[in-house]
């Protein structure tokens, strides 16, 4: 029988014209795949966190501008472009603060530049397809290195939280902040952990602990605000969280919930760790305060997953899908290059002066 983890989070079938993802938002009751061919899916797939997860985005992302000019008829590479920059800043809109978004659809573009001064259309097409399928094979081997890197940073028999879901389901393989669970479980290590559930889409509780348990870890749910409780019992050694978009200061915008336990983490003395793909940096924010943070419908909260509304009528409600964690609450940045460190706006320049040129 199959478990969650045998299926692929995105995937492109070329010859359907579609992306075939994982919809997230019946899991864990119902494990439905979904096929996403129009502009309109794709933007609402992301919308509405059926793919979720900044790297799964990114390569949704990736996959879906590709489809969407496959079948251009563009006479030259100016309508060409005319028509990609419209179809590109139209899925960009689907989510403003996972930066792998627009990082992604900059690489298809930069990709598509290269060919102006010799337009040739199936090229170009060959060109994307190619792109995105690369974008999604280095996805998984970065998250692998995410994976290693972090588990050089704890001992077998630890117990590690984690927050909201950057596992497998969040990405296309291994996941960044489950990375090294995954890799220390394979290895024997025994690690215990616990999901924080995430309120209020309760990512942890429906993606991570599912996940988890399906691979076979030793895992325990607990609500949002037992984190401080099972910290103070010496229960956590680590936290390991992913990340929507890293500043060039080190302060990094993830789930909601994620400064609350990096808080608390450092009432307790407990290493707090941001597992991010370098993509996930953005160098052209300065600080936190400069991350647009998306607003989301009051209905999250008062009644999507309950029977019956759970709040009164007309009340109202606060819905920030994000929050952002300084720097300073940080034990470090594990990338697929190695375990950044404060301060972290040396430590990122010298990362990217050295691995991106």
């Amino acid at each position: 029988m199959k478990s969650i983890l045998d299926y692929e989070t995105v995937a492109l079938l070329d010859e359907q014209d579609a992306i075939e993802i994982i919809d997230q938002t019946k899991l864990p009751g119902t494990t439905q795949l979904i096929l996403l061919k129009t502009g309109e899916e794709i933007w609402n797939a992301i919308y509405l966190l059926q793919v979720r997860g900044a790297p799964a985005i990114g390569v949704t992302a990736g996959f879906g501008i590709y489809l969407l000019m496959k079948h251009s008829t563009a006479a030259d590479y100016d309508v060409f472009m005319k028509e990609f920059h419209e179809k590109k800043d139209y899925l960009n809109s689907s989510r403003p603060t996972a930066v792998n978004l627009s990082w992604a659809l900059n690489r298809m573009e930069r990709k598509v530049e290269q060919a102006a001064d010799h337009f040739d259309l199936t090229e170009i097409i060959a060109i994307m397809k190619k792109e995105s399928e690369t974008i999604k094979a280095e996805d998984i081997d970065v998250c692998r290195r995410i994976g290693e890197n972090g588990l050089a940073l704890v001992k077998p028999g630890d117990g590690i939280l984690t927050h909201c879901n950057a596992g497998q389901l969040a990405t296309c393989k291994y996941g960044t902040a489950t990375a090294p669970i995954y890799l220390g479980h394979e290895r024997g290590y025994h690690f215990h952990v616990f999901c924080d559930e995430t309120r209020p889409l309760l990512q942890g509780a429906r993606l991570t602990a599912y996940e988890l348990q399906s691979a076979g870890v030793d895992t325990t749910l607990i609500c949002d605000n037992m984190s401080a409780s099972v910290m103070k019992q010496g229960l956590v050694n680590a936290v390991f969280v992913g990340c929507d978009r890293v500043a060039a200061n080190g302060d990094t915008a993830n789930k909601i919930g994620t400064s609350v336990v990096a808080t608390v983490a450092a009432r307790y003395h407990v290493p707090f760790y941001i597992c991010a793909p370098t993509s996930t940096i953005d160098m052209n924010t300065k600080t936190g305060d400069d991350i647009h943070i998306e607003q989301r419908k009051p209905e999250e909260v008062t009644e999507m997953w309950y029977k019956e509304r759970m709040a009164p009528e007309g009340v109202k409600v606060y819905n920030p899908a994000f929050d952002v964690t300084d720097h300073e609450l940080i034990s470090g940045i594990v990338t697929e290059f190695g375990v950044l460190r404060a301060p972290f706006d040396k430590s990122i320049r010298e990362m990217f002066d050295r691995y991106k040129h």
